[in-house]
């Protein structure tokens, strides 16, 4: 049996993502795929870009990586993309929109949002019928192969996965280093035959890691994160910025 981790929405927080990378490492999984969004927010772009290049077979783009650089008048923005550099960036610019592959007979596809845009969002709430857009081929996505049984994706930074009708599953990988679930990592693990039609067992797991966040709020401050308050709020309450004042 192989096992593949899949990883998304980083964001700049490399204590979260050196955690999760050592949990990946304890359990011998050599196999790790991206979903994107490994920038922004956080203050630490270029050294999860790196890792990420490092450790990650593949890797697609999210909609930080495919709205940086036409937002990079910014100022937020624009401090990312000064740490990030130009050759970072011309880079993930050439990312793909998703990654398709078999394994044990199930066909799985990987992207970010949804089946139509990076940005576009499915739901946690979502009705079943909603959700079923994002198994749908677009001309994103390539309308050449079968539609896919499985689907993982990132994005909405809530871990779950679900049975979707006609035998498929839907699952996001939750967010590694901006989740708004819980205030830990997290990141899923498909058990299969890599690369093989042949129907063979097939399991998903969703993992939670625990991981320094005072070291990553340190970080923020050391490197003058010009929107330290929210980035904090967001890390210590797992709840996004919009809500610092809602209570």
């Amino acid at each position: 049996m192989d096992q593949i981790a899949v990883i998304s929405d980083i964001h700049g927080n490399v204590p979260a993502l050196q955690a999760v990378l050592n949990d990946i490492a304890r359990r011998s999984i050599r196999t790790v795929f991206c979903l994107g969004d490994m920038i922004g927010k956080g203050p630490q772009s270029d050294v999860a870009v790196d890792l990420c290049r490092e450790r990650c077979a593949v890797a697609i783009k999210g909609n930080w990586e495919d709205d940086f650089w036409g937002a990079r008048a910014e100022p937020i923005v624009a401090w990312h993309i000064e740490r990030l550099g130009m050759a970072r960036v011309a880079a993930l610019n050439e990312l793909p929109f998703c990654h398709d592959f078999l394994l044990s007979g199930r066909r799985v596809r990987l992207l970010h949002g949804s089946a139509e845009s990076t940005s576009g969002y499915v739901k946690l709430e979502d009705a079943l019928s909603v959700k079923a857009a994002i198994f749908h081929n677009t001309s994103l996505t390539g309308y050449e192969n079968p539609e896919p049984d499985v689907v993982g994706y990132g994005h909405i930074h809530k871990a779950y996965s679900q049975h979707a009708g006609r035998g498929r599953i839907l699952f996001n990988a939750g967010s590694v280093g901006n989740p708004t679930d819980e205030a830990t990592a997290s990141y899923a693990v498909l058990h299969g035959v890599l690369d093989s039609a042949e129907t063979a067992s097939f399991s998903l797991e969703l993992v939670r890691v625990p991981y320094d966040i005072e070291l990553a709020v340190k970080l923020a401050r050391d490197a003058d994160l010009p929107d330290l308050a929210a980035y904090e709020f967001e890390l210590r309450t797992a709840r996004y910025r919009g809500e610092m004042y809602a209570d």
